[in-house]
């Protein structure tokens, strides 16, 4: 904008919201006077118009279909003879950038040529497209097509801004801003600690920059200096239940935020646009909800405590402690054994989300300050420690520093790692004398001169090997396709797919096999039954195939199956893409798609169908992202093809397959409705690419930090494990 927006310093409340998204809502883009469009996660774009018996409203009217990832970026092209009524460019994590005539709500354009997520975009004066991404380059596309191509900064780049003068900024992973002049840098911006994701302009004045490191700056463009205001006064609050992704201010002054519970809100200073009572009723409703789900006590969220009525249960012993629920508060009793009653201590109020400042010592902040008690009136010591540290090199310069005796390393290791949940680590024992060089002594370790430094102690990542599904009833899957083929044989119009006789014996023998695992290293399969369970899954009805798929499954975990089928990969006969297209077909079946996955999974046993599985890895990914979200074996063999893939990646050491996959894995991590299984295997993936994929700023940027939160503070112990795990990486 050319001109500053005055800003109504009333307050802002509720005018309205908009539903829709099935997803986090990302990115918000006006559109001039016809409304505005709005990305989500859910890989949609939506255009929201405005209402015209009501300007003040506005109603969906268009959702374009076509990213296969969550769609980020928007810009708006101004209406033209091309697009009558204005066009609408977005970018995704897919790396693609797509254009959109808003009159149809079709896509025009795919422009392909990012490596990695597209994080930025605008349309200048000349109507080329320009874009940003996570794989540092800045690119230009003109009619479609890219013309120019540069790298921009030596990390993701997260943010662009076009300039009146036609000069850009951006803003990086690197920390820093540069200000370009075509394809020159004229200058690069120093000041941020950590990743620059958000501009703006502030004419008359400078570049506002939004970072990570929590410091919002303001750039003078003509001399280069970095402006932190010191007298500026927040007027107002807008609570969310949710992250808030994106605001911007419509022309009449009401603005709009993305939030990621999936809606998109309006908030107006004119009285006359402010919600109706019961709107804002429930919004209030939405808000404690909220802090309610998020709100921990004694490192336990709220609303998984136990009720009152669980007091009515008799405590196993005098002193024992219960917390419980009253209202909007955790409540301490202890159990009195002598009366026979639960004793009312009090409220609870230090859970780890009401104190986030880490212990401190000496003025250093650490995960963990311990109170050593040493005894023989002695006073108590204070331990520092970080899981990241190795405890016995802790140890051992702790003992020094007290003037303590070495033989107490083994009980101060053990409080360690008693302590700090670190009791089943496997720990690096090797010890280098600080003062001497020397090795201490541990009883069963044979001695070794070392320089090892101290290491995080991770206990799920990184993963090695993959998971397979191995485990079938095979009498079950037999007769389910008798009972089918039963079907097929009764009806006159379908009788040509039934089983001959000849066939359903073939289908036996082949069970036999698989059933004989203590010959796979011998047996093989015939040409002619490979043949017959591809023409039955190519020609059964869809909804009569999955015991089918199931058995094929199994196949492929036998050393000549899996080899006779590969015969068929090579000769062009695609009959896994062939399936998940069948299957995946509204009305899509939960047994088809559960046994296709599986049937995924498994293809990774064999080294010689990773190629196959690279080259169709979006494909995949994007057709089982969505589907059944709330079936639970589903959900598991999903996330499991996604730990898989990542392990893959991760070897083959391919940046672009690990960014989908970390973003598939990340999507599955953040869902609160997953089953703990899943949760876990996608955990475990986004560890693994951290650690060795190259894929940790991208995480960081996608805040992971929160992620690994959240599941650090799992009631579950495997989530809570590698939650830690994650957090070790993040630091």
């Amino acid at each position: 904008m050319s001109e500053v927006m005055e800003i109504d310093l009333a307050e802002y409340k509720l005018s309205c919201e908009l539903r829709g998204h099935d997803d986090d809502v990302r990115g918000i883009c006006i559109c001039g006077d016809a409304g505005f469009a709005t990305s989500s996660r859910d890989r949609t774009v939506r255009f929201w118009s405005v209402n015209q018996q009501d300007k003040r409203k506005y109603k969906l009217s268009k959702i374009m279909l076509g990213h296969t990832s969550f769609v980020g970026p928007l810009a708006w092209i101004s209406p033209n003879d091309k697009f009558p009524e204005g066009g609408i460019v977005s970018g995704g994590m897919d790396t693609l950038i797509m254009l959109w005539n808003l009159s149809t709500g079709e896509s025009v354009n795919t422009m392909k040529g990012h490596q990695l997520q597209v994080t930025g975009l605008f349309v200048d004066d000349n109507a080329d497209i320009v874009s940003t991404s996570v794989d540092c380059t800045i690119r230009r596309w003109r009619n479609g097509q890219q013309v120019e191509l540069w790298e921009a900064h030596k990390a993701a780049v997260q943010g662009i801004l076009k300039l009146p003068s036609n000069e850009i900024i951006t803003g990086s992973s690197d920390s820093t801003l540069k200000l370009w002049r075509d394809k020159t840098c004229v200058h690069t911006f120093v000041g941020h600690t950590d990743t620059v994701r958000g501009l703006a302009q502030m004419p008359g004045l400078g570049i506002l920059s939004a970072s990570h490191d929590g410091s919002v700056r303001l750039w003078d463009l003509t001399d280069c200096l970095s402006k932190i205001w010191k007298d500026g006064v927040c007027v107002q609050s807008i609570e969310h239940p949710g992250c808030v992704w994106d605001a911007k201010f419509l022309e009449n002054g009401d603005i709009i935020t993305a939030c990621s519970d999936g809606v998109v809100r309006i908030w107006t200073a004119n009285k006359d646009g402010i919600a109706d009572s019961s709107a804002q009723e429930s919004y209030a409703a939405q808000i404690s909800q909220y802090k309610l789900s998020r709100k921990k006590v004694g490192g336990l969220k709220l609303e998984e405590l136990p009720g009152m009525e669980s007091l009515q249960t008799p405590g196993t012993k005098d002193g024992q402690t219960k917390i419980v629920r009253e209202g909007d508060n955790g409540v301490a009793y202890a159990w009195n054994s002598s009366d026979q009653k639960w004793d009312k201590i009090g409220e609870v109020v230090d859970g780890p989300e009401d104190n986030l400042k880490s212990p401190t010592l000496d003025g250093i902040q650490y995960d963990y300050v311990f109170d050593v008690d040493i005894g023989d009136g002695e006073p108590t010591r204070k331990l520092p420690y970080n899981r990241s540290d190795n405890p016995y090199t802790v140890a051992e310069k702790w003992l020094l520093k007290e003037d303590l005796p070495l033989s107490y390393r083994e009980q101060v290791v053990e409080f360690i790692l008693q302590n700090s949940g670190q009791k089943n680590v496997s720990i690096d024992t090797s010890f280098c004398d600080p003062y001497t060089g020397s090795n201490a002594y541990i009883p069963g370790v044979p001695s070794r001169v070392s320089d090892v430094q101290s290491k995080p102690v991770f206990k799920h990542i990184p993963k090695k090997g993959m998971l397979f599904f191995d485990s079938a009833s095979y009498d079950g899957i037999l007769k389910k396709i008798a009972e089918f083929n039963a079907t097929l044989q009764s009806d006159p119009k379908q009788k040509d797919l039934s089983l001959t006789e000849i066939e359903q014996s073939r289908l036996e023998a082949i069970v036999k096999i698989l059933k004989d695992t203590s010959h796979y290293h011998c047996s093989t399969f015939g040409d002619v039954d490979i043949a017959l369970l591809l023409k039955l899954i190519i020609s059964w009805p869809v909804s009569m195939v999955f015991p089918v798929i199931d058995l094929f499954r199994m196949v492929i975990l036998h050393p000549n199956g899996a080899s006779l089928l590969f015969k068929h990969f090579k000769d062009g006969n695609d009959i896994v893409m062939e399936t998940i297209t069948k299957v995946t077909t509204a009305p899509a079946l939960v047994a088809n798609q559960l046994t296709i996955i599986r049937v995924l999974t498994n293809l990774f046993k064999h080294s010689y169908f990773h190629p196959w599985l690279q080259i169709h890895r979006t494909e995949i990914l994007d057709a089982f992202s969505s589907c059944s979200p709330t079936n639970k074996n589903i959900q598991v063999s999903y996330s499991t093809l996604v730990l898989n893939y990542a392990v893959l990646l991760i070897e083959k050491r391919d940046q672009e397959g690990q960014s989908q996959v970390l973003s598939a894995a990340l999507e599955i991590a953040e869902d609160e409705n997953q089953d703990v299984d899943s949760k876990f295997r996608a955990l475990v993936a986004v560890g693994s690419l951290m650690l060795d994929g190259g894929m940790k700023k991208i995480a960081m940027d996608f805040d992971v930090q929160s992620i690994a939160k959240v599941a650090h503070s799992s009631k579950d112990t495997k989530i809570a494990e590698i939650g830690a795990d994650i957090e070790l990486l993040t630091r």
